[in-house]
């Protein structure tokens, strides 16, 4: 696969931009470092950050506080290798060019868990998906990912 720009781009869009979106987006910055661009939005975005899912991420080391609901637009579609929509409630019309995935993320409250361990499951079922979708990027690029030294 060839990209759009020097490096992948990947958008992650939820309804609200307030939960599993910016989630995607912190845990796939934390693994890609600088060899991928990383954008979130929404489709109908919130007015916060959801703060379960930020103190979830905070507890593995990735900070999202300066971060804030945004409206998915075509032009960041466009820009975007990936856009990754999370769960059934956001949607979107598809543009030719990009490449759609749908993650049906792990929804423990249907079990009866709530609060911050919900927020654990959803963030370690989101991080498992960024960690493949990061090494497919990598592939195709025929790159390993960023390096350490």
């Amino acid at each position: 696969m060839s990209y759009k720009a020097a490096k992948p781009a990947v958008l992650f869009v939820c309804a609200k931009n307030g939960g599993k979106s910016q989630m995607a987006a912190g845990l796939l910055r934390r693994a890609a470092g600088e060899s991928v661009t990383v954008a979130s939005a929404g489709t109908t975005p919130g007015v916060a950050l959801n703060r379960l899912s930020a103190e979830s991420l905070a507890e593995i080391g990735v900070d999202i506080s300066g971060e804030f609901p945004k409206a998915v637009t075509v032009e960041a579609q466009q820009a975007a290798d990936v856009v990754v929509v999370l769960g059934a409630e956001a949607q979107l019309d598809e543009l030719e060019g990009t490449r759609y995935e749908r993650w049906e993320t792990d929804e423990p409250s249907s079990r009866g868990i709530e609060g911050l361990e919900r927020m654990r499951l959803v963030r370690d079922d989101i991080d498992q998906r960024v960690r493949v979708l990061h090494r497919q990027l990598m592939d195709q690029a025929g790159e390993s990912g960023p390096v350490s030294l």
